[in-house]
This record gives C-alpha cells, structure tokens and sequence, in this order.
C-alpha cells in the first residue's frame, strides 16, 4: 500500500479539444499526450495521482450527432452521452499516460474507471440551465439551432453561443471505494469523466440518470476531499486566475487565500461559464481542509506543480 500523498488533477474538455480545432480523435489523442508528459516522472516517483477530465465540447458533439440521426435512431439522454465520453476520453487520456510512463521506463498501473455521482433531483440547476456545451455559434445560428431543438443558448465570455444545460451539485461519489482501493495498489486512476455520470437515488433506493452534465470541477473537488488528498490541480485555458480578465487593468494573481478568493468571487469577478465553477470548487475544497488549489493552464502544468507558474490558493 502506497503512503505518498494524493494529487487530484482536473482537464477541462478544451483543453483536448481547444477552440478552433474539429476535436478528431487524433486531435485529442495528441492533446492528451501533452496532458500526461508531465506526470510520468513524479508518478514514476511514487506520487499518486487521480484524473478527472471534463467534457463539454465532446459532449456537445455528441448531442450533435443524435440530433441529426434522429429520424433512424431513438433518442438517447444526457446522461447516457456522458457515460459515452466517460469512455472515449478516458481511453484518450489512458493510452497517452500508458506511452508516457513507457517512455520513462516506469511500470504503468492505469485504471479508466466509468463513475456514477450521485446530485439532487431537486437542485435548482434543473430549473436555471447554466452549463455551456459544446461548439460556439454565432448568434445566428445559435437562435436556429434553439428554435430546431428546444435547447437554450447564452452567449459564453465574448467567444460566441453555446448550449446550456442542467448542472447540478455532485453530492457522493458512488465509486470513491473502488478509487481509493486503486490508489493502495499504486494505479493512477481517471475518474469522475465529465463530472460523473448524474444519477438521483429514488424512494425505493434504485439509482436513475438524469438529464445534466455535473461541472467536473465540483466533482474534482469533491473527489479530493474524500480522498484527502493534498492537492487539488485545476488545469484551465490561461496560465493564472486573473483579475479584471479581458479589461485593461487585468492582472495576473499569483497567490489568493481562501478569503481573498471569496471576497472577490462575490464582487463578480470569476463569472460562471468560465472561471467562477473553479473558484468556487477551489474553495469547497479549502473549506473541507484542503491544503492547497493550483490553477493554470494545461501547457503550464509542470511548471505548476512545482509552484513555477500559475496561481497558488491556500486556507489563510
């Protein structure tokens, strides 16, 4: 059984499939492949490391494809379509991290693990749709593709539309047992893809999906804290947590305690839909005991677990 200390690290879905590429499985296999360099070497080392990946691009693609085979195929929920990327990215991430560790000379111990999260059927997410998926559109082609499917969009950052969907709360992670029993054996396990797969327990204790994609950094959060893991790594698409983001007077924060962070989440400068979910993961885990959050960009990553770059929160 292993004693190093647990390392929770989180991909966001651009990060394998980044604004302005088609999202090829070559594509994200590559982008994968960047993802997991840096880690062969510490994981070689002994460190323990679990891997949890968003997916709204590639889940966004697949509603696509449902949508236009709809006349020759039954329609498929949401949750089933995260179970799907749960799978396929998993596989990405696994088979870059497998050639990694080779490349290393390290003996690769890699579990993809399909993960159930448990939310609240009676979240206010189900009501107020607020997770982007998928491509960007125009404004135009968003208002015909919400009138085609009943979907909503909402303009996302200054980068164009997206689709909206339901996000609850993760609650319990109905796998973390098998996690932590990986862990022991000295596996680097990729966990909680897309969030988890959304399940509500009913009266009768049976488990059924619903309809929402769980933002992965609540799920990456929650993760760490059961695990009570040392660290919680939360790879987005710019190198540090920014204030005033995207206006002249935008600055770069290096260090931000639990409270700085609050303080400024509440004054609205990490907007939902971009670096608010982060924000606000990152505090829940401080809050549970946590001991710190590191949030960069996924090229950044080296040079962020060795506090070289990227924003640093800590409790105090």
């Amino acid at each position: 059984m292993s004693t190093h200390p647990v390392t929770v690290v989180a991909f966001g879905g651009n990060a394998m499939w980044p604004s302005g590429e088609r999202g090829s499985p070559a594509e994200q296999i590559a982008h994968a492949h960047a993802a997991c360099h840096p880690l062969a070497s510490r994981i070689a080392a002994g460190e323990r490391f679990v891997l949890v990946h968003g997916n709204g691009p590639q889940v966004g693609r697949e509603l696509d494809r449902g949508f236009a085979a709809r006349a020759t195929i039954d329609p498929v929920p949401l949750d089933v379509y995260v179970a799907a990327t749960q799978g396929t990215m998993g596989y990405y991430l696994e088979i870059a991290l497998r050639e990694a560790l080779r490349a290393a000379g390290a003996e690769a111990r890699i579990a993809t693990l399909a993960t159930l999260v448990r939310v609240d059927e009676a979240d206010p997410a189900f009501q107020h749709p607020d997770k982007p998926i998928g491509p960007f559109y125009s404004e135009t082609e968003a208002a015909r593709i919400a009138h085609e499917r009943g979907a909503r969009f909402v303009e996302d950052a200054g980068r164009g539309h997206r689709q909206v969907v339901p996000s609850p709360r993760p609650i319990e992670v109905l796998d973390l047992g098998a996690i932590s029993a990986l862990l022991d054996t000295r596996h680097v396990v990729i966990a909680g893809g897309g969030g988890g797969i959304p399940v509500v327990r009913e009266a009768s204790g049976a488990l059924r999906g619903v309809e929402a994609v769980v933002d992965k950094d609540h799920t990456a959060a929650l993760i760490a804290t059961m695990l009570r893991a040392r660290s919680l790594v939360d790879l987005t698409g710019v190198d540090f947590v920014y204030r005033d983001f995207g206006k002249p007077t935008q600055a770069a924060l290096r260090r931000l305690t639990l409270d700085e962070a609050l303080a400024l989440h509440a004054a609205g400068q990490f907007p939902p839909g971009s670096m608010g979910p982060k924000i606000l993961a990152a505090c829940a885990f401080l809050q549970a005991g946590g001991g710190e959050v590191l949030i960069s960009s996924m090229r950044g990553l080296e040079k962020a677990l060795s506090h070289e770059l990227g924003t640093r929160m800590v409790p105090s």
